[in-house]
């Protein structure tokens, strides 16, 4: 039965595609992230579209504290919360030689402290009820990182690993909590547009690239379907395996098309925005500029449905395609 969820990173991108699925399926929905205006149109849209109850708390989810108070707001102004997903991150697009010290804390803060203090929070309230369910949101870049997303890569295995320590607990303890992770994909979202860019180019995900509906939809999948992971999409498939099975090709490979694969030949305006330390203002929404090029379906529900037929077919797939690799780059 629907309930009251929280979504981080609710103003844009994946986390606004959520609010509305959520709201679509009847939830009460809390909408979390620091830009209050943005908050307050993604409010107003799912109460007058949906009839549900919605509340927009701005909150930078790399203070403890003030996603301690929010969730406190939730639950005096909505109720007990049922479901609590992690969807804020912040990054920069540069090489590691080009980072600041500033650069690299603040977006591991927003990015895998922000899922921390989430998960904290939640636990805290679900442990006194013995129910509820935590989604955090990973990427296949946590198990195969690429070139000028270090703070990203490193920020999403984090979560990884405090995840997988938390759910032993929660196992240990004999809860009634499910914690699950959903790993995306490239998705089409404003981040492309507004993280931190030290390249001179403009941004891009790296075909195919997926419409924030298709990660959505994977979301409230897990947070109604008891799975540990779920991997949205084929190329999340491949990039986790193939790693797996050759890691250090992928290395190669990466450092030769892992730069030309994420910038576009457009230069970098002088004032484009960056809200790695403060939110852009503006009407973002769950779409980036890429609508031309993303797809708005998925295998991400096949794949959790039918896995023994799909493991067997990826498997033969990713042998065939690592075995090209290999003779293209003699290793």
């Amino acid at each position: 039965m629907p309930g009251i969820v929280v979504i981080t990173g609710a103003g844009a991108g994946v986390g606004r595609a959520a609010v509305e699925e959520f709201a679509r399926h009847g939830y009460d929905v809390a909408l979390l992230s620091r830009d209050q205006d943005r908050l307050d149109r993604a409010a107003a849209e799912i109460r007058s579209r949906y009839g549900v109850r919605a509340l927009p708390i701005s909150t930078d989810v790399a203070d403890a504290e003030a996603v301690e108070a929010a969730a406190s707001q939730v639950e005096e102004t909505l109720g007990p919360i049922d479901i609590w997903v992690n969807v804020a991150m912040a990054t920069v697009f540069s090489p590691v030689s080009k980072l600041t010290a500033d650069e690299v804390e603040r977006g591991t803060r927003v990015t895998y402290l922000g899922q921390v203090h989430g998960m904290m929070t939640a636990l805290s309230r679900m442990r006194t009820r013995n129910r509820g369910t935590i989604v955090n949101v990973g990427s296949a870049l946590a198990y195969r990182s690429v070139p000028l997303q270090a703070v990203y890569c490193g920020a999403k295995a984090a979560i990884r690993g405090f995840t997988d320590s938390l759910r032993s607990e929660i196992i240990h303890d004999k809860l009634d909590i499910h914690l699950t992770v959903v790993n995306l994909p490239a998705v089409n979202t404003p981040q492309f547009d507004w993280a931190l860019n030290k390249m001179g180019k403009r941004a891009q995900p790296v075909a195919p690239i997926f419409q924030p509906e298709v990660p959505a939809r994977a979301i409230l999948f897990a947070a109604t379907h008891k799975r540990r992971e779920i991997w949205v999409g084929f190329p999340t498939v491949k990039a986790i395996l193939a790693n797996r099975i050759a890691p250090a090709l992928i290395d190669r490979y990466l450092a030769s098309a892992g730069y030309t694969g994420q910038l576009t030949d457009q230069p970098l305006p002088e004032d484009a925005p960056a809200n790695l330390f403060k939110p852009v203002a503006g009407d973002y929404s769950a779409h980036g500029r890429f609508d031309g090029q993303s797809k708005s379906g998925s295998w991400e529900m096949f794949t959790d449905r039918h896995r023994d037929a799909f493991w067997a077919a990826a498997a033969v797939g990713l042998a065939a395609g690592v075995h090209l690799l290999a003779k293209r780059y003699k290793v």
